[in-house]
């Protein structure tokens, strides 16, 4: 008897983040200023729950836009970068790399716990976000999790959590 194995996948026009961004690369560079309509998609394999699906997809859906939704319309910076400075600074944050600096409105910031804002660690940020929120609000632990971010058409990087049963 062969081994059934279920996936299912998301990704919708509502999974889209509008944001402004800049990455340090080679060590000691760093690119302009600039912005991407990234898009998630999500899938999440598992075995079928007792009623008959892996995972809600309503739920999925919902426990992505929140964290996508968080995402967009921000200046997305990174806090563990080790040539870009961020600090706030009451109602501003203040970023910074070699002589080059910005200040932006606090508000329009999201300050993420990443060493550089790649489409590879921005899909680990939203695949640790989803794991936790899965786990929490819908107690459930997924075989293998999933998380694409394409920051434009054609162009997009994919991380991969399994749970600690799961072989590789």
């Amino acid at each position: 008897m062969p081994t059934e194995r279920y996936k299912v996948r998301v990704t919708k026009d509502h999974l889209v983040f509008c944001c402004g961004h800049f990455i340090s690369y080679r060590g000691h560079q760093c690119e302009r200023l600039h912005g991407h309509n990234y898009r998630a998609a999500v899938e999440v394999e598992g075995p079928l729950q007792a009623d008959f699906y892996v995972v809600d997809f309503i739920a999925l859906k919902h426990l992505t836009r929140e964290i996508t939704d968080e995402l967009d319309h921000h200046m997305l910076l990174p806090t563990r970068n080790p040539v870009i400075q961020v600090e706030e600074r009451g109602s501003v944050v203040a970023v910074r790399y070699a002589e080059r600096q910005w200040l932006f409105p606090r508000d329009d910031c999201v300050l993420l716990p990443i060493e550089n804002t790649t489409a590879e660690l921005l899909a680990h940020y939203i695949a640790g976000r989803l794991w936790q929120s899965l786990q929490q609000r819908e107690g459930f632990t997924p075989d293998i999790l999933r998380v694409e971010v394409e920051e434009a058409p054609g162009q997009s990087a994919t991380v991969e959590w399994r749970s600690s049963s799961t072989p590789a």
